[in-house]
């Protein structure tokens, strides 16, 4: 048999080597000699900032403070500016500017709350500027703008006016946002600018998750090549989107503005959105655009209106005048038109309209159409008319009209010109019946034939 001593060694040796790890882990007892300092950092090692006060920061014959080197600064208390004179001034560029929570106020006869010379990547946060007799922010030069200027949750009674490259995000500003090419606002709201527009940005610019509220003139007005996305914009004196050339407008509410809802210039786009009770039309748009998935109603002048583009999948509903008009060389698609004043659908020529419905217009009007064409040369295929003073009117020759039923309407089922390619037929009823079968033909068997039922 083989001994069994090891047994009994084992503990012996297991306590050993835990005996051995305490002890080779264990610090020394005793503190060295002298007096003890602390070992933790100040915040000023963590964080170096200066203050912003007469001593590190003093002001001249313009401004009570001002900020002539790079450098991180911070404000310790609430500031009061007096007349005459810029609250803050920047003039030296790579400065973050924190208000620390606190109150930048000006009086009358004060000029702006912060003022930054042509200076360039710039960094303003966390407080309130008010009641300057100027802007709260201004970055505007007469030479040239102060760019990369980012502002961040800032409050203000008062216009902020920044360059180009630059940032705005979560602020709330009254009195009007101005900011220059290549930008981006984002998640703020601008309010009661009582001289003028809300948001206003230049080219190839982005206004996201925004709110431009109760403006003297326009609600976002942008340069070319910009995104407006997830904004909404009410009560302005304006129209409430109005963009230049090449932008998307997209997810945005226009609501009870006096002028246009949405407008944009060429080469645009808008999804996503609606425009209701506004002054003028809900949503126009310019040669070469799209409008889709979006929603217009209750407008004084019309709900869509195109002048060479496609408008697909959207609706158009109780609007002063027709619901969907559009120029030339347009198509209308599985789009719903109801209930407006004028016309469901007016076009032009050369004009594609196909799988839409069309109900209860001209309601209020001498005589509205379903579907109005206006001139030749257009396709209008596989509609739905109900319910309107006249179902399809066409009054100019040289249109296909194919595959269309009409119902209900109150003067005619058909207002057709001569010299136009189309076949109606007054479908027939088929009685009752169940099951897998039954049924009779509606009245024709020609593919490209309109019914009346």
């Amino acid at each position: 048999m083989k001994p069994r001593t090891w047994r009994a060694t084992t503990p012996i040796l297991i306590v050993a080597v835990m005996a051995t790890v305490v002890w080779l882990n264990a610090g020394d007892l005793n503190p060295p000699p002298g007096p003890i300092s602390p070992t933790m950092k100040t915040l000023s090692q963590i964080e170096p900032r200066i203050a912003i006060n007469a001593t590190n920061t003093p002001g001249d014959a313009d401004s009570l403070f001002k900020i002539t080197q790079p450098g991180s600064y911070y404000v310790t208390g609430n500031v009061l500016g007096p007349p005459s004179k810029n609250g803050i001034y920047i003039a030296a560029s790579d400065v973050t500017l924190d208000l620390n929570g606190f109150v930048l106020q000006g009086f009358a006869g004060s000029l702006d709350g912060i003022k930054l010379d042509v200076v360039h990547r710039v960094r303003i946060k966390n407080g309130t500027v008010r009641s300057w007799g100027g802007d709260a922010i201004d970055a505007t030069g007469l030479s040239n703008n102060a760019t990369n200027v980012n502002v961040e949750r800032i409050r203000s009674l008062g216009a902020v006016r920044i360059g180009a490259n630059s940032i705005v995000t979560h602020c709330n500003i009254a009195g009007g946002l101005d900011v220059g090419d290549d930008s981006t606002i984002s998640d703020c709201t601008i309010s009661n600018n009582f001289s003028g527009d809300g948001i206003t940005v230049g080219v190839g610019c982005t206004v996201a998750n925004s709110t431009s509220i109760g403006n003297s003139g326009d609600g976002i007005v942008t340069g070319d090549g910009c995104l407006i996305t997830g904004c909404t914009v009410r009560s302005n004196g304006g129209d409430g989107v109005r963009t230049a050339l090449a932008c998307t407008v997209s997810d945005c509410s226009a609501q009870q503005n006096s002028g246009d809802g949405i407008s944009t210039s060429t080469y645009g786009t808008i999804t996503g959105s609606t425009a209701s009770e506004n002054g003028g039309v809900g949503i126009i748009a310019g040669g070469g655009t799209l409008v889709a998935n979006s929603s217009a109603g209750g407008n004084t002048v019309a709900g869509i209106s195109v002048a060479q583009g496609s408008i697909a999948a959207c609706t158009a509903w109780f609007n002063g005048g027709a619901g969907i008009i559009t120029g030339n060389g347009c198509t209308v698609s599985n789009c719903a038109s109801a209930a407006n004043t004028g016309d469901g659908i007016q076009i032009a020529g050369n004009c594609l309209v196909v799988h839409n419905t069309s109900d209860n217009n001209g309601f209020d009007a001498a005589s509205g159409a379903g579907i109005h064409a206006t001139s030749s040369d257009n396709h209008i295929e596989g509609n739905n008319c109900t319910r309107n003073d006249v179902g399809i009117r066409v009054v100019a020759s040289g249109n296909f009209i194919a595959r269309n039923t009409c119902s209900g309407n109150t003067t005619f089922n058909w207002d057709i010109a001569a010299n136009n390619k189309i076949l109606v037929v007054n479908g027939v009823n088929a009685g009752a019946f169940t099951g897998n079968a039954g049924g009779v033909s509606p009245g024709s068997t020609d593919p490209n034939a309109n019914y009346s039922y």
